[in-house]
């Protein structure tokens, strides 16, 4: 009798207390990524489309046989995007560029040409792992976050506004940005 006893304890202890490991489940949440909104210059409550909107990530591809530059967003109106950071060594000053072109020039026929204009984002941030479980692993967060517009003599982007310095989910807006 002790001896079932005993095996229905040790059988009971070894179902409570392991983790389920085979399946990292699909709601969990991962890496993520930044979410940008556009917003109108003038009136800054106010979200604004992008008119014809192409984005490219700088060196998110690491095949050197492949370009080093990736569509992320392709000749879309939209007022707001989720761009991926590089997840760079902990703890140590990362950078993620990206090219976002307004009014991509598709030059389907000449009297439609338009030019389109590009401003250059550079993102710097620090990576931060977080321990989610055995069967996902970890994740990334991005702390310290701050935005620089590369300067020229065309600009779109008229002004960058940081709402939050801390990139843990993909349910906040993190970056505002005025044109």
């Amino acid at each position: 009798m002790k001896r079932i006893q005993f095996l229905i304890l040790s059988l009971a202890t070894l179902l409570f207390a392991c983790e389920r490991d085979d399946i990292c489940a699909a709601t969990t949440t991962t890496t993520p990524r930044l979410v940008i909104e556009f917003y109108d210059d003038i009136n800054n409550d106010d979200l604004k489309s992008v008119s014809r909107l192409t984005v490219y990530g700088e060196g998110l591809i690491s095949d050197p046989e492949e370009s080093t530059d990736e569509t992320l967003v392709f000749n879309t109106n939209t007022n707001q995007i989720s761009l991926p950071l590089i997840v760079g060594t902990e703890n140590e000053l990362n950078t993620s560029r990206f090219i976002l072109e307004k009014d991509t020039n598709l030059r389907l026929n000449d009297n439609n040409a338009t030019n389109s204009n590009i401003d250059i984002l550079e993102i710097s941030y620090t990576t931060e792992f977080v321990y989610v479980s055995r069967a996902c692993g970890y994740k990334s967060q991005f702390i310290g976050l701050s935005l620089n517009v590369e300067a020229d003599s065309d600009l779109w982007i008229s002004n960058i506004e940081i709402v939050e310095t801390t990139v843990q989910d993909e349910n906040t807006v993190h970056v505002r940005i005025f044109h």
